[in-house]
């Protein structure tokens, strides 16, 4: 395991037509939120074993929309490690978008990246059996 300030994790994810729920086929703003909990597990399984649970968002950003058509890289970092409680940095960045004015399956690499969303929050994971107070 590598429980250590700074440690994290990547997801990439294609985003379907079918999560489209507004015009210009804008996805919800909880899509990438639930994009955030997936990595935060998986960083979770990887820093203590344990899938975690999420205790609270302390600050999000949405910055720039996220769309059908979209590919998204979201990345959450480990900032604070307390004795249960751990606190993560993620961000949500679009890599690729599509570009229907050129055609139906046409899309474009987005270079820089857009930043579309960030937020910070704690999650907490059981606590220790045995000797190991990896944490404390």
């Amino acid at each position: 395991m590598s429980l250590e300030v700074g440690f994290s994790v990547t997801h990439r994810r294609y985003v379907p037509y079918a999560h489209a729920h507004y015009g210009g086929n804008l996805v919800d703003g909880a899509y990438g939120l639930a994009m955030f909990g997936d990595v935060a597990t998986d960083l979770a399984i990887h820093t203590d074993g344990d899938e975690s649970l999420l205790a609270g968002y302390s600050k999000v950003e949405f910055l720039a929309p996220i769309q059908a058509g979209d590919v998204v890289e979201v990345t959450a970092s480990v900032t604070r490690i307390g004795t249960r409680s751990r606190d993560l940095s993620f961000e949500a960045r679009v890599l690729c978008r599509a570009a229907p004015e050129r055609g139906p399956s046409a899309a474009d690499v987005l270079d820089p990246p857009v930043v579309a969303t960030r937020a910070t929050a704690t999650i907490v994971v059981p606590a220790k059996t045995g000797g190991d107070a990896a944490g404390s």
